[in-house]
């Protein structure tokens, strides 16, 4: 399976860095991970399973994470974030893309759904929420607990995580303790700084709309996807993502948390791309219809 290397893009005033997995004659598919986190946090054979289901998978960092630009005293919003992976789709020369976003990647994959339409062939949201008052609610604790003071070794970093993602992981999975302390030492390694621009990302979540009466005019194929034992962002943010987007498709993954574990994966996969064939082929038959 081909992985192209990590590459930049220049997207307006900033610079997103990428990496691919698959066909590049393939449909493409926009993995966007959540706040704070890096490409590294998509687990590439997670990826490699997605791209053998017949897409080009495009996982990249948000503006101010991993190796993207940070925005030292920078103010944005959902809207410039979601703005970002459109430009990014152009510098790959993708017309539209099968959009996978999870936690805050998930109100960038809605946004995206809802301010850039003809750009998302169908959306996949992942254990994410409208922006409405009062569903998907997070804990106190689990949120200081993520947001806390910058690790100021490796080793801190790592146990940090470790820490994080008992509190948040999922209790029904077994949880790769080795993989995860690889993945927080590269993102370390990526990112020794993420603290400031997890919270600048966090600023704008904060300042976001509700997205509920947006999201009712969403007519792409979509699956909402979330863990039943998710603290970070309560079931009942999914609950209202698939109750608010006609023909949405809810899974609800029993003993999942805000996390992507292994045993989830034939799961997530199978429901991700079943929604991706779907839009293909209404697309086709869109198509057909006005080749006709």
């Amino acid at each position: 399976m081909r992985h192209d290397v990590q590459r930049l893009a220049r997207v307006g005033d900033v610079e997103l860095c990428y990496d691919a997995f698959g066909d590049p004659e393939r449909p493409p598919m926009l993995v966007i991970m959540g706040l704070g986190f890096q490409l590294v946090h998509w687990p590439e054979e997670l990826c490699r399973q997605l791209a053998a289901e017949g897409f080009r998978v495009v996982r990249f960092d948000n503006r101010d994470a991993g190796r993207s630009t940070h925005l030292p005293g920078g103010r944005y919003t959902l809207e410039d974030m979601a703005a970002d992976a459109v430009g990014l789709l152009d510098a790959l020369g993708a017309g539209s893309a099968h959009v996978v976003g999870a936690s805050l990647g998930g109100m960038i994959a809605q946004t995206m759904a809802i301010g850039h339409p003809d750009r998302v062939r169908s959306l996949a949201s992942l254990m994410s929420t409208t922006g409405r008052r009062g569903v998907g609610r997070t804990s106190v604790r689990v949120f200081r607990h993520a947001l806390g003071r910058r690790p100021r070794t490796e080793q801190e970093a790592v146990e940090r995580r470790v820490r994080v993602f008992a509190r948040i992981g999922s209790p029904g999975f077994e949880q790769d303790l080795d993989e995860l302390r690889r993945v927080s030492a590269l993102a370390f390694t990526r990112d020794p700084d993420a603290r400031e621009g997890r919270r600048r990302q966090h600023r704008a979540v904060r300042a976001a709309h509700d997205r509920t009466e947006a999201l009712g005019q969403v007519t792409v194929p979509t699956v909402v996807i979330h863990g039943t034992e998710d603290p970070m962002c309560r079931p009942s943010g999914g609950r209202a993502t698939a109750a608010t987007v006609p023909g949405a498709r809810l899974e609800l993954v029993p003993g999942m948390g805000h996390d992507l574990p292994r045993g989830a994966w034939p799961r997530l996969i199978r429901a991700i791309a079943d929604n991706a064939a779907r839009a293909d082929l209404l697309r086709e038959r869109v198509d057909g219809v006005a080749g006709a």
